[in-house]
């Protein structure tokens, strides 16, 4: 279970639940939980079908902050990149404000040049381990932030 997703069925039930978790559970409401080996997750597929995407600024650089807040665990980590599992995903969008390099992205505002990481995100969710905790960025993240054109450098 994620740790934002504990959090909020922790504070519940007290109801002192803190602005962001406050936010989630109305995102979340109406969701049916079921549990799984890692505790519990939504059942279902979002809102309407909706995926967030990793682009391009991720590759090389691979911060994991997105990763603590996913309340399904969607994430996916490569060798350099990281992924969203669009099946997984439910369209909460509390991962794309984490990211510090800006390259999360709701799927209906994948900028046209990178709408090939839509399926690339859902490829390479199917080959790579789930990664459920933070973790630190790529040792020389900071000399390919914000370098665009990222795709070839990319290890599957």
């Amino acid at each position: 279970m994620t740790k934002t997703l504990k959090k909020l069925l922790e504070c519940l039930p007290a109801g002192n639940c803190t602005p962001a978790a406050d936010q989630a559970r109305d995102k979340l409401k109406n969701r049916a939980l079921v549990s799984n080996q890692n505790g519990f997750v939504l059942a279902g597929n979002g809102w309407g079908k909706m995926t967030f995407i990793v682009g391009d600024n991720c590759i090389r650089c691979k911060h994991t902050d997105c990763v603590e807040v996913c309340p399904v665990d969607c994430f996916y980590e490569g060798p350099n990149f990281l992924v969203i599992h669009p099946d997984e995903c439910i369209d909460c969008a509390l991962c794309e404000p984490e990211c510090p390099v800006d390259a999360i992205y709701a799927e209906d505002e994948l900028p046209e040049d990178q709408q090939e990481f839509l399926q690339l995100n859902a490829d390479l969710a199917e080959q790579w381990p789930n990664i459920t905790e933070k973790k630190d960025p790529l040792p020389d993240y900071e000399d390919w932030t914000d370098k665009p054109n990222k795709l070839q450098y990319l290890e599957r």
